[in-house]
């Protein structure tokens, strides 16, 4: 490989990381709505996400590591078109995740970018179980999120815990949704 385009794709990698940068300033939007004056920024969703993915995907028999993959990268396309709450979708067109994708990985070595545009298309197309698991973790961690934000006083929280929890796929998420509903966001300090 040349020197020339070694430094290419390593500016294009350096350039992805800059803006995946943004996902750590920008705010998960549709959390206003409810009266969150500061929600969690779209990276601190996707950690958990990408964490719960695995957890998910391990207990159902899938690969926890390529569910958390998918779980990293599923709302990375944010940093380009923001966080459009449910409510502004139906007035909003945006280009679709793969195809902005697309455009964020390209000037990467194709390893790289193959790596990232695999992994959101296999999310986006819903059919593995790994894809099944990040999915149901997306759902899991606003389902979370919103019982941390009730256990803080945001009153107006039960229609993302509705719809979360009504979108869960698997057994695992559902049980941990249920359970979730039922002990303090602390519990895990009572041990």
């Amino acid at each position: 490989m040349s020197d020339e385009k070694s430094q290419k794709e390593a500016a294009a990698i350096a350039a992805f990381a800059f803006e995946m940068g943004v996902l750590k300033r920008q705010r998960r939007s549709g959390w206003w709505h409810a009266g969150v004056r500061d929600p969690e920024s779209i990276a601190e969703h996707s950690l958990r996400v990408a964490q719960l993915a695995g957890l998910i995907a391990a207990a159902e028999g899938g690969d926890p590591a390529k569910a958390a993959y998918m779980g990293l990268w599923h709302d990375s396309q944010e940093t380009r078109i923001g966080d459009i709450p449910h409510s502004a979708r139906p007035y909003v067109e945006a280009k679709g995740n793969v195809e902005i994708t697309v455009d964020q990985v390209a000037g990467m070595a194709e390893p790289l970018a193959n790596s990232v545009l695999k992994a959101v298309e296999e999310y986006e197309a819903k059919e593995s179980l790994e894809a099944i698991c990040a999915r149901d973790a997306d759902k899991l961690e606003c389902l979370i999120q919103a019982v941390e934000y009730r256990d803080l006083g945001v009153q107006r929280v039960q229609s993302w815990i509705d719809s979360s929890r009504a979108a869960l796929k698997t057994e695992t998420a559902k049980r941990v949704a249920d359970v979730a509903l039922e002990i303090s966001p602390l519990s895990w300090r009572e041990k």
